[in-house]
């Protein structure tokens, strides 16, 4: 059942800062071709994109841990005291389809200094030059590493966009091993239905500065190949109810002005009805993945809320 205690509106209007943001958005070339047509075309024969390398400065700022898992290079950055109590593994987001922005680096610094945890970043290949399957294959080894290493329930899943998918794909993946789990589990606006089947959404589309729901679709159809979109493999919105009920305590950051909203309230109440701690923090006009605009209050307020659930 949604209470107030489990959805909260933590902005009831964009900071300036956000609405400077948003409106230098607006001016730049889309991140993502904004039709269907434009979208395919851009995969087709397209030079094979490459991460963003991490900044020389984070070598002095933080204890850096390189290694290579599935021929796929893997970061870990610790506070500068050595490693944290608890691990995160973060699942970059970019549709499956991008890899490593610029803007995720300091984004996973700001969760190692706000939140005094260790982060463990998997460089995944991308589709269409790499399978989704691969993806998940380098996700599980790098849980299977850790793991081995590290308290399980001292890991929380985190990741943005087509990243929280893959974090929560992999503790579904986990349960259904019925092996070790999660402690926690942090989405920072989850893509969860690759196909946005709900009509509502469509609602919030003239609102969304980088998403588009035609784009996404066709996304959607490359990543799952032959399978259906309404597959709970495919689309983690889509998990049985007994599945959902053995994940770890769940929160979910996602601002209004993000198409993926819609679904976010969906699945919140999926987990909540499954009685899983789960809860959703929406920020009025906030972009999607507006939690790695780090200068604005809206992106500050959701790392302290992060904080707040890995210390409690």
């Amino acid at each position: 059942m949604l209470t107030e205690s489990a959805i909260q509106l933590r902005s009831n209007a964009p900071s300036m800062v956000m609405r400077l943001v948003k409106a230098l958005m607006r001016c730049q070339t889309p991140v993502f071709p904004l039709d269907a047509e434009g979208f395919r075309a851009a995969m087709a024969g397209r030079t094979l994109p490459v991460d963003a390398p991490m900044p020389d400065s984070f070598r002095k700022r933080f204890i850096v841990e390189e290694s290579e898992m599935l021929g796929h290079k893997v970061v870990t950055l610790h506070p500068k005291a050595g490693p944290a109590p608890w691990h995160m593994i973060y699942f970059h987001g970019g549709g499956f389809v991008r890899p490593m922005f610029k803007v995720h680096w300091p984004l996973v610094a700001a969760m190692v200094t706000r939140c005094g945890i260790s982060v463990t970043v998997p460089l995944y290949p991308v589709v269409p030059e790499a399978r989704h399957a691969d993806q998940d294959a380098l996700a599980d080894a790098v849980w299977a590493d850790l793991a081995a290493r590290h308290d399980p329930s001292r890991i929380i899943l985190n990741g943005d966009s087509a990243g929280g998918h893959m974090a929560l794909a992999l503790a579904l993946r986990l349960i259904a091993a019925g092996g070790a789990q999660p402690g926690k589990l942090a989405l920072f606006a989850p893509w969860l239905d690759l196909g946005l089947a709900d009509p509502a959404i469509a609602a919030v589309e003239p609102h969304d500065v980088m998403l588009k729901i035609g784009t996404l679709r066709a996304c959607g159809a490359l990543v799952a190949e032959a399978r259906a979109l309404d597959a709970p493999e495919v689309s983690p919105l889509y998990a049985s109810t007994d599945m959902l009920a053995a994940l770890p305590p769940t929160r979910i950051w996602t601002g209004r002005h993000d198409l993926f909203i819609v679904d976010s309230r969906s699945f919140l109440a999926r987990l909540r009805g499954a009685g899983v701690d789960a809860r959703l923090y929406e920020y009025e006009g906030a972009p999607h993945v507006f939690m790695a605009i780090l200068p604005t209050r809206e992106a500050k307020d959701a790392l302290g809320l992060l904080a707040e659930f890995i210390a409690d």
